[in-house]
């Protein structure tokens, strides 16, 4: 990826073949089970798979952890059936997925969704638009939230949405800050019959299945603040060597030394929350409020070392030349998306509060 990224992101340009390639290399189905095309791996090592994966892109990150989402969802709710016919090419990259839980007017109030999926026999009809879909035009695989009963998140279930269903149509795609590569898409749900067997779980579990993903899906956002936060140090560590002013390298006065010196101790506390979590996941324990702290943490570090890394390049730095401005515009989303870091702070604050004296 890394000789084309730079000009993929200025053109916009998503190649899927990379997914493939990804899949080739084992790292689309890692949490997965083998016995569906997985690498029978846990989350710890799926964090350091996306770490990686977004020291050279954000935006592929983003990708990556996305066509995971439904599979965890199918692995965990779905039915034998739909096990077997979706989690395979997902697993091993022959397949993109996606997950449409947000509207224009449910972000991070989600049990607000409008979406509705009105029983027909034995077909459910979804209408409605949902919004901030990553790289639904590329999806062949979407997981889609709508409402079946009465209001709030008892009302809500979930559907898997195949391309080329009739009445499915992409909007809009979004103009982004950043992760360009990765297109964020509205898409338009006008009279699309779905086969009742493509319910996931039962009737009124929607909100339930999206927010065990998001838990899992926290956990990856994190790895990918990791990725880009090293990255980005990697890029000031080299340039604080380098360039020379009054005599010797930046690096060796104070005011940059104490700079790198930050971004390398919170970096270093991220990743030990990110694994914290993802140990617990693989353990089977209590692992929600871990994964609110290591998104929290890992995305609000991925935005002050990237501006720090900005910042020691001075002038360059906030020049196309280096990649450290792009890492920056990357870094923003991930304190945006998987629920705001406002949301974890209300997850983590109620957690605590609940907690038995």
């Amino acid at each position: 990826m890394l000789p084309h990224i730079e000009q993929d992101e200025r053109d916009e340009r998503f190649r899927p073949e990379w997914i493939r390639a990804l899949g080739e290399l084992g790292l689309t189905g890692i949490p997965v089970v083998e016995e569906y095309g997985g690498a029978g791996l846990g989350y710890q090592e799926y964090a350091v798979a996306l770490e990686e994966v977004a020291r050279v892109s954000a935006g592929y990150a983003i990708s990556l952890a996305v066509t995971g989402l439904p599979q965890v969802i199918l692995s965990q709710f779905g039915s034998p059936k739909q096990k077997e016919k979706w989690i395979r090419p997902l697993a091993e990259g022959r397949a993109i997925g996606a997950f449409s839980l947000s509207e224009a007017g449910s972000g991070s109030d989600a049990a607000s969704l409008r979406t509705t999926a009105r029983r027909d026999g034995e077909f459910y009809v979804l209408q409605g638009t949902k919004h901030w879909v990553t790289q639904g035009d590329f999806a062949d695989v979407i997981l889609v939230m709508a409402r079946t009963g009465a209001a709030g998140p008892k009302g809500i279930s979930t559907f898997i949405l195949e391309k080329g269903t009739p009445g499915f149509q992409l909007g809009k795609r979004e103009k982004k800050m950043g992760c360009h590569v990765s297109h964020t898409m509205e898409l338009v749900l006008d009279d699309v019959r779905l086969p009742a067997e493509n319910l996931v779980g039962a009737e009124g579990e929607g909100f339930k299945v999206a927010m065990t993903a998001l838990d899992s899906g926290r956990i990856t956002i994190a790895a990918a603040a990791l990725g880009i936060s090293r990255a980005a140090m990697d890029v000031a560590i080299h340039h604080a060597q380098q360039r020379v002013q009054f005599g010797k390298p930046i690096g060796e006065f104070q005011g940059v030394s104490f700079l790198l010196a930050d971004m390398a101790t919170q970096w270093e506390a991220a990743r030990l929350l990110v694994h914290c979590a993802a140990q617990l996941h693989d353990q089977g324990l209590p692992f929600s409020q871990e994964a609110a702290m290591a998104k929290l943490f890992a995305t609000d570090m991925a935005m002050r070392v990237t501006t720090d890394a900005v910042q020691v390049l001075g002038g360059s730095g906030y020049t196309q030349d280096f990649p450290v401005e792009r890492y920056m515009r990357e870094a923003k989303v991930l304190q945006i998306v998987e629920g705001t870091n406002q949301i974890q702070r209300l997850i983590i604050g109620k957690n605590l509060l609940e907690q038995k004296a």
